[in-house]
């Protein structure tokens, strides 16, 4: 990526600055494969304390810089037995568990608060992600996003009936995010790494460390990913 500018979540009034390890907390402004990009390093999360309107606050403030496509990323645990770490999935549905939403209290004029989200996740903004994924040597799957609270791992019997709910992965964040960039019309392409298998899939326990190491493992092709995404986006 070209770096034209960069600057401090804690700089900048309204951003909260992530308190997880692995989140720098930056906003870089500059291109990525040729294509003009603002770049959210790290997010802020509803677990940490902060409000929903706060954690979304960076969505609201690229829709309002004249940004039109946001793609989303996130580290997720595996549900789908088909899903190993290190995998990338392609969100094509979500489902909100976090028990809450950002829609809810006052809504800025033009917007409203009743958004459709029958198709959250933009299809043909997907296949340019499946032939970037191609192009890049990367595994990437297709599936449904879940995302909870957090901040502690789910149990195997809520793993189970996540599954029975249609999951393929689960997380603690993104929803948000995707809910209030569909709500200014912006169109919305998200990818989880799966960093790690859920509850009970796996005999090993469950822990940040896990995420952080896979995360670093396949960074590289990650980046592939994304700069593969900007370059097909930024031809049209």
């Amino acid at each position: 990526m070209k770096v034209d500018g960069r600057a401090d979540y804690s700089q900048l009034p309204g951003f909260p600055a992530p308190s997880v390890k692995g989140h720098a907390g930056q906003l870089l402004a500059g291109w990525v494969g040729g294509t003009p990009a603002y770049v959210l390093s790290g997010r802020a999360h509803f677990y940490e304390g902060h409000s929903m309107q706060a954690i979304t606050f960076a969505v609201s403030t690229l829709a309002a810089l004249g940004v039109k496509v946001v793609l989303l990323t996130n580290a997720a645990g595996g549900i789908n037995r088909r899903f190993r770490p290190g995998d990338f999935m392609a969100l094509s549905d979500h489902i909100n568990f976090t028990g809450d939403n950002p829609l809810c209290g006052n809504v800025a004029e033009g917007l409203t608060r009743f958004v459709d989200l029958s198709e959250a996740y933009d299809k043909p903004l997907q296949k340019i992600l499946e032939a970037s994924a191609r192009s890049a040597g990367v595994r990437l799957h297709s599936g449904v996003y879940l995302a909870v609270r957090g901040p502690s791992y789910e149990t195997p019997a809520e793993i189970r009936a996540f599954e029975r709910m249609g999951a393929d992965a689960v997380g603690m964040s993104t929803v948000p995010e995707t809910i209030v960039a569909r709500q200014h019309g912006l169109r919305v392409a998200a990818v989880s790494c799966i960093t790690n298998l859920a509850a009970g899939r796996s005999g090993k326990p469950l822990s940040h460390t896990e995420v952080l190491e896979t995360g670093v493992r396949v960074k590289r092709q990650g980046a592939q990913l994304i700069l593969k995404f900007a370059q097909a986006y930024g031809r049209g």
